[in-house]
């Protein structure tokens, strides 16, 4: 197959080939987690998804739980990246502890952590999960405080931002999960504008405040 590049028609590499087919399963496996959940995300519902026959699916991922614990990984990157891109309007901000809390906000909606919290309950009776994600889910945390942490400069306020965002974390992701019963996102919203009248209690002690 060939891919267009200013106008031309340039013939891909076997290995280029592979992993956009890898991509493209990687994210049809995350829309089934999305769609279907855990339970229902199936390797031909996947292949059918992706617009792929069975047999190149197969070829790629042998199992479900090859394309499961691939899709860890592959939403652990997505999840960072997506950190990283917003590194800049944390670090901007004229009001750093608004903007931190609506940033673990926003880090904690769409698709993609849709599909994590699958997985995250999944992983409650698999092992196999329950290690990928042991695995992984340290490096996305960490990227999400690092990203906070670039607005402290001292490093032993740093560990007190880490301790209080971990704690903003804990109490987000509950509320999200509490939130899976009734599906109102605005009630969600509601009930983290109100830990969020602690937590910013705690953030502006560590957080140095704008001139």
């Amino acid at each position: 197959m060939a891919a267009e590049v200013n106008g031309q028609r340039v013939r891909r590499t076997q290995a280029e080939r592979t992993a956009a087919m890898r991509t493209r399963l990687l994210d049809a496996t995350i829309e089934c987690l999305v769609t279907y959940g855990y339970a229902g995300t199936t390797t031909p519902r996947v292949a059918e998804l992706a617009g792929v026959t069975r047999g190149a699916q197969i070829h790629h991922f042998r199992s479900k739980e090859d394309l499961v614990v691939a899709a860890i990984e592959h939403l652990a990157q997505q999840r960072a990246q997506g950190a990283i891109r917003e590194l800049g309007r944390v670090q901007a901000s004229p009001d750093p502890v608004s903007t931190v809390l609506d940033y673990l906000w926003d880090a904690h909606q769409g698709p993609m952590f849709l599909a994590t919290l699958e997985l995250w309950v999944a992983a409650r009776t698999d092992p196999v999960l329950a290690r990928q994600i042991e695995r992984v889910e340290p490096v996305v945390n960490s990227t999400l405080i690092a990203a906070i942490s670039q607005l402290v400069p001292d490093h032993t306020a740093q560990r007190e931002i880490r301790n209080v965002v971990y704690t903003a974390m804990d109490a987000l992701r509950g509320i999200l999960m509490a939130s899976f019963v009734d599906g109102d996102l605005e009630r969600a919203r509601r009930r983290w504008d109100r830990a969020c009248e602690h937590l910013r209690v705690l953030l502006a002690e560590v957080l140095p405040a704008q001139a």
